[in-house]
This record gives C-alpha cells, sequence and structure tokens, in this order.
C-alpha cells in the first residue's frame, strides 16, 4: 500500500466517501485490479473486475470522463457486485479515471462510494480536484502496483 493511496483515501473519507478502492487498469490481462481498499474483507486487494466494453467504459476509459451513479439503478446494469453494494447500505458511486492529463492512457480508476444522492455536482468537483491533484503520483504507483 502506497502513501499516496492511504492519503487520498482519508481525504475522500473526509469528504463523505464510505467504501474508497482504487483499481488499476491492466490491460494485458483484461481486467481492473484492486490496488488499495477501505473494506478487504468485501473487497480485497486480491480482486478483479473483467474489462468490459460497455457504456460505463466508453464513458469513464475511453471518454477519460468521472463516471457518477446517485442511485443502485444507475450504476446496478454496469456493476457486477451491486447487490453486494447495496447490502453495504451504499446508494451511490463516482469512478475518477487516473491519467497522466498530456493524453496519456488511463491507468486505473479511483472508485468512491455513499450513500444515494451523496455525489451532487458540489462533491463530484471537490472529489475530483482531490484526485487531479494527485494524478502525478497515482501515475507513478499504479504501474508499480500491478509489477509487484
Amino acid at each position: 500500500m502506497t502513501h499516496i493511496f492511504q492519503t487520498l483515501h482519508a481525504d475522500c473519507a473526509r469528504l463523505g466517501t464510505r467504501l474508497f478502492t482504487i483499481t488499476a487498469l491492466d490491460q494485458g490481462a483484461g481486467v481492473f485490479r484492486r490496488v488499495h481498499t477501505s473494506h478487504p474483507a468485501e473487497y480485497p486487494t486480491s480482486g478483479t473486475k473483467p474489462m468490459t466494453a460497455d457504456g460505463w467504459h466508453d464513458h469513464c476509459i475511453v471518454g477519460r470522463q468521472t463516471f457518477v451513479a446517485n442511485t443502485p439503478p444507475e450504476f446496478a446494469r454496469y456493476f457486477f457486485d451491486h447487490e453486494l453494494i447495496v447490502s453495504l447500505g451504499l446508494g451511490s458511486c463516482i469512478n475518477v479515471p487516473v491519467h497522466d492529463g498530456a493524453g496519456g492512457p488511463v491507468l486505473g480508476t479511483v472508485n468512491l462510494l455513499a450513500e444515494a444522492g451523496h455525489f451532487t455536482p458540489d462533491r463530484r468537483t471537490a472529489y475530483q480536484a482531490l484526485v487531479q491533484a494527485a494524478a502525478p503520483a497515482l501515475c507513478a504507483a499504479l504501474p508499480a502496483a500491478l509489477a509487484a
């Protein structure tokens, strides 16, 4: 676990995030590998999610835009684990793509979950600013986490 992961986790928790994960994109294996988690029992760092060419992928990975879902029905069609998410009392999420901002590839995502309706436009802006400020360190840490 790297310092930047811990720091960003703490910063997001102060804004109300209840579940926090960071995933690294492993193109070769076709999966997202979890490299940090606030909930190791439910979402261990050994976990992966398949890279599926769907609307989420088009928006967040190809389009390099933050995915926002403020209710379970908005994310259920993209997340196979939606029932687990809801069972944890969570009803909204954002996934912020991590990239260098200079046209480099998306290296992973910062995934934040909270109660339904949490990710208002103002909160979304605040979370995106945190991830953007951490982007240089994240861009260094994600490839290293995959190699570990």
